[in-house]
């Protein structure tokens, strides 16, 4: 048998774990909570077992661990981004971010992504492969022992597209939401996706009342092509039409996160298409100022612009905010630290 992550398993997987072991299913919520209450990475420190049971796991089992390679934190506001290193070697990374309603970690849940949106470093080598359930997992509770304190939210909107690693992710989420472990609320989780449509369906049919996040960029469908490769697969129609699917389902607000591009997606008219395509949604406008890397031409749109932006939004009736630039010092915007780490092991690269 291969070795098989503890922390990836919901309690009812668990449970048959130490069914087929002989022993009985309270050893399996004891289990669960020294692993996601008191966020233990070693078999060996679950010391409410019997010591012959920890062996007896220890196996054909193990529990997922990252290792800090990288932590910096910004001196311009309450940022810290983090460099993980996976069991196999693999780099991925995080951010937490403190505001004035609760602490919020960004999480990744690929390593690399395979999407090709041209603005975001997290896809320029490609997907690696997806996390497992307890490699996500294990992200906020590094981060949580690191800093000493409990965190409240989690956005998935690190490296990786969620939904392309829909099975994990649905895990990650009911296991960290479980009344045993962190207990955390889906209310206070975010995914992020760029549009894959039929997984957008299916998580609607989860019913889980978690928030979606659309990463929109362009209200047209032939410029939202050239800088997102999965509008060829899926219409703004097609997305929008999910979008009401989802609300209806979940009675949750919806999040379009547009990242604003120096002529290129801030122009009136694309705010005007903005407003035809969202009046009457329950929704949300997110516009977010470029955050340039070297391969992607264009720059930021200019402040008058942004705003300019948001008030026909606004005077439309469409709720808008702009997202406050967080952690600039510290490469926080998703695979620029992690690329960088790359480059610098192999400079041949």
């Amino acid at each position: 048998m291969s070795n098989i992550d503890l922390k990836s398993l919901e309690m009812e997987e668990l449970e048959e774990v130490f069914i087929r072991l002989g022993e009985k299913k309270y050893r399996a919520h004891q289990t669960f909570k020294w692993i996601h209450q008191k966020m233990v990475s070693s078999i060996n420190n679950i010391t409410e077992l019997p010591q012959g049971l920890r062996d007896k796991l220890n196996l054909n089992y193990n529990i997922s661990k990252l290792k800090i390679v990288q932590r910096l934190d910004s001196k311009f506001d309450d940022t810290s981004k983090y460099l993980f290193m996976l069991d196999d070697r693999n780099i991925i990374e995080s951010v937490l971010m403190k505001y004035k309603h609760g602490v919020s970690v960004c999480l990744s849940t690929q390593v690399g992504c395979r999407m090709g949106c041209e603005f975001c470093a997290s896809t320029k080598g490609g997907l690696v492969r997806s996390l497992l359930p307890g490699e996500i997992l294990e992200q906020f509770y590094q981060i949580q022992k690191d800093q000493g304190y409990k965190v409240t939210n989690i956005v998935l909107m690190g490296s990786g597209e969620p939904l392309d690693n829909y099975d994990n992710v649905l895990k990650f989420l009911k296991i960290i939401h479980d009344d045993e472990g962190q207990n955390l609320g889906y209310r206070h989780i975010t995914i992020s996706t760029c549009g894959l449509v039929p997984k957008i369906y299916d998580l609607a049919d989860e019913e889980i009342p978690i928030n979606l996040s659309i990463s929109l960029h362009s209200p047209f469908d032939e410029e939202r092509k050239k800088i997102m490769p999965i509008a060829n697969r899926h219409s703004i129609y097609e997305i929008i039409e999910a979008c009401y699917y989802y609300i209806n389902k979940t009675k949750r607000r919806i999040t379009f996160e547009y990242t604003l591009i120096y002529g290129v997606n801030d122009k009136k008219e694309d705010a005007l298409e903005i407003v035809k395509l969202l009046k009457g949604m329950l929704c949300h406008v997110n516009l977010i100022p470029l955050n340039r890397i070297k391969e992607f031409i264009h720059t930021k749109s200019d402040e008058e612009a942004i705003r300019n932006f948001k008030d026909i939004l606004i005077k439309n009736g469409i709720n808008t905010t702009i997202r406050r630039e967080m952690g600039a010092d510290v490469n926080a915007a998703c695979g620029q630290l992690r690329r960088d780490y790359i480059k610098n092991q192999n400079p041949f690269n």
